[in-house]
């Protein structure tokens, strides 16, 4: 993946592709959610796979929502494999059972990531150590993919210690771990304070070694509350689709540019590789900008760019939905 990233940059690295936009549980933070939306049809999934393929992405990686609430999961999985594609997952963990985790298995998922919020569950997030170590203990046992946990820190965090917790936990279980800072509702800079910034040092040292850890400097800079300029590829190098199929720069930033993936073009992942992004200096969206790692060094952005909006949002979906 790294070989082919810093070989060619007219391909995507990494897409993010949405099944269902339904999550299990509610969050206080997250805005990537709803508590009645269908999963998207297999077919529909298998043909947006097919055209992330034809653009040369090298990894999808599944989320939403919370995937693992797709009755059919594992078949967008094994397209993924069948193509040639890398096949990640991020989920809350809470649905995995032994006999879900084999399935997966079979499917040929590579990756899965879960982000834990706290040790004890409290009104802000229900993802706690409590809840979700017997789940860890299942992959331990039965998993064949790589597994990261993400702990994260952040002003609704109530105890802040609990990240180290999870990380030495992870850590305990033979698990990468990874420590996330949260942000606002447009993926924008909320700084730690001190004690927050003294745990997350501890916390990526911790780390095993990783292409992530490449990344840690930049976080460094997040954790202060210091914007910083770089060069987001996001909607070429990085693509965000969405379960209408609709291509986004981010999670936080939907509804720009809202194209159909099936109206995706090479010129059009040129264009993006090319823009600059008013939202980059205060992002702290990390998918973003690891990928953005590979292209930071070359190739200025010459083009200027005005970030989403829900409006937005709501007339891209509204045109693909008289589109099919």
């Amino acid at each position: 993946m790294i070989a082919g990233g810093l070989a060619s940059t007219d391909h995507p690295i990494l897409a993010h592709l949405i099944p269902i936009r339904r999550c299990n549980l509610s969050c206080t933070y997250c805005n990537e959610f709803d508590d009645y939306s269908k999963p998207v049809a297999i077919p529909v999934l298998a043909h947006r796979v097919d055209l992330l393929a034809k653009l040369g992405t090298a990894v999808i990686t599944i989320s939403g929502g919370e995937p693992l609430l797709h009755p059919e999961l594992e078949d967008l999985i094994r397209h993924i494999r069948w193509r040639g594609l890398m096949a990640g997952m991020i989920t809350n963990g809470y649905l995995l059972t032994p006999a879900r985790i084999k399935k997966l298995n079979e499917a040929g998922l590579d990756h899965l990531q879960i982000s834990i919020d706290n040790v004890m569950p409290d009104e802000t997030s229900k993802k706690s150590l409590k809840v979700l170590d017997q789940k860890l203990v299942m992959l331990a046992q039965y998993a064949d993919f790589g597994i990261n946990i993400n702990s994260v820190l952040g002003s609704p965090v109530r105890n802040p210690e609990d990240a180290l917790t999870v990380a030495r936990r992870a850590k305990a279980l033979g698990f990468t771990s990874t420590v996330g800072i949260l942000h606002d509702h447009s993926g924008q800079l909320l700084p730690l304070g001190e004690n927050q910034q003294r745990i997350y040092l501890e916390v990526l040292a911790l780390e095993k070694r990783s292409y992530s850890r490449f990344f840690s400097h930049f976080q460094q800079q997040i954790a202060r509350g210091q914007t910083r300029q770089w060069r987001c590829r996001a909607g070429s190098r990085y693509l965000y689709i969405c379960e209408n199929g609709l291509v986004h720069y981010c999670s936080q930033q939907r509804g720009f540019p809202g194209v159909p993936l099936e109206n995706y073009s090479t010129e059009q992942l040129r264009h993006e590789y090319l823009t600059q992004k008013s939202c980059a200096p205060g992002c702290t969206v990390s998918c973003v900008q690891v990928i953005g790692l590979f292209d930071n060094w070359r190739d200025p952005q010459t083009r200027q760019a005005v970030t989403g909006s829900q409006e937005n949002l709501a007339h891209a979906v509204a045109t693909s939905n008289e589109r099919n």
